[in-house]
Order: structure tokens, then sequence, then C-alpha cells
């Protein structure tokens, strides 16, 4: 009970998502995960030996990396996992420092980096550089407490989109061409194997951040949390 308490934010942001999860409102942030998703698919190429070509989103909340050697399984692997943990990173920087200004602008100039090194096509062209220039602005010029808010907007967002994204990329639509069916593909087992596999590591991630970031230092919430202004 302390915790939900402590963390009434969290819990009333959670409702708003729910709320407006399937309208024009939540579009940018789903865009945005799945940018963590082939961020996440990029990172874990390059840090086994591969190179990346192109990274591409699409307005419709789809994506892809063309990337060039590295260990494939642990590629593949890397989207839904990967983003996940940018999103509780992020939630637990933001409700265990103050560091907030500093992060956000770290993922926005990260974000104008990969586009000038990696994007090809328009739109995503259009939305990272618009995504980095805002995050960078944000840092700069807003407060403490709105570079607060928006990390624990964008680490919501990925948490709860994560999960449901698995599912519904791997188990309900299973012969759709997602990760988990290319992994299928060149590892052997069934697409539901895989995204069964990563559905529940998605879920014992959340269950430990629930359980230790959020139940220790509950005090540290957007309501009883310090942050120095510069």
């Amino acid at each position: 009970m302390q915790i939900l308490k402590g963390h009434w934010q969290l819990i009333l942001i959670t409702l708003v998502l729910f709320l407006f999860w399937n309208t024009v409102f939540v579009i940018p942030l789903k865009i945005l995960i799945v940018y963590l998703h082939e961020l996440a698919h990029a990172l874990a190429a390059i840090l086994t030996g591969g190179s990346v070509d192109e990274i591409s989103l699409s307005p419709n909340q789809g994506g892809h990396v063309i990337a060039r050697g590295g260990n494939r399984f642990i590629t593949l692997t890397a989207g839904y996992l990967g983003s996940l943990l940018f999103g509780v990173a992020l939630l637990l920087l933001a409700l265990k420092t103050e560091a907030d200004r500093m992060v956000l602008g770290v993922l926005g100039g990260l974000t104008l980096v990969v586009t000038a090194l990696y994007i090809r096509d328009w739109f995503a062209l259009a939305f990272c550089l618009a995504t980095g220039i805002a995050m960078l602005a944000a840092a700069r010029y807003l407060s403490v407490q709105a570079n607060d808010l928006i990390l624990r907007v964008i680490g919501l967002s990925s948490i709860l989109y994560v999960p449901y994204d698995i599912f519904d990329d791997t188990i309900r639509r299973s012969g759709l061409r997602s990760d988990a069916y290319m992994l299928a593909e060149e590892f052997g087992g069934p697409t539901v194997f895989w995204g069964g596999l990563w559905l529940a590591a998605s879920l014992a991630i959340i269950y430990y951040c629930l359980r230790h970031g959020l139940g220790e230092n509950s005090n540290m919430s957007f309501s009883g949390k310090r942050k120095s202004e510069d």
C-alpha cells in the first residue's frame, strides 16, 4: 500500500496511457518504442562484431535494421527485450536519480547521431530528427520535474507496450514475419516457443523492476523527490 501511495503519479500515467492507448495521441510514443527496439537490434549487432547499414521506421509502427555480421541469435533476441530494458532504465533513472536533464539530453543526442549515421528514409529521418531535437530542447529549457515526467512516460510506455507487442507479434499472430519467426527459421523451434520465452522474460524483468525498483526508496517519487533547479 505504501508503494501505491508513494508512486501515485506512475499509476496515473499508466491509467492515462491505457485510456488513450488506441488513439492518435499515443502513436508517437509507440513509434519511439519501435525506434528503441530497432536501436537495440543495432547495438547488439555492433557489440557482437557486426556493422549496421540502415535503421528504418514506418508510420504504422514498424521498422527494420539492415546489419552485417555479428551474432545473429543475440541480435534477433535484442529487439523486444532491449527496448524493454531501455524503458526500465529510463524509468529507474527518473525515480532514483536527479540526472533527468542529462539522461534526456544524452538520449536526444544519441538519437541525432543514430539519425546521421543510419537513417535513410524520409519518415524515419523526420521522426528521429524531431524527437532528438525535442529531447535536447526539453533537457536545456524545461524544468527538472518536466524532464523527470518525460522520462517516466517513455519508460512506462515501453514497459506496457513491449509485452503486448511480443504477444501480438509472436503468439497471437505467429505467422507474422517477426523476430521470433526469423529466429525459428534460423535456429529451429516454433515461433510461439521463442515468443513465449521472450514474453516470460519480459514479465520477469517488469516484476523485478516493480518489486525492487519501486519497492525501495519509494519516497523518491515525483511527489516527494526533491530536485534542484539549475
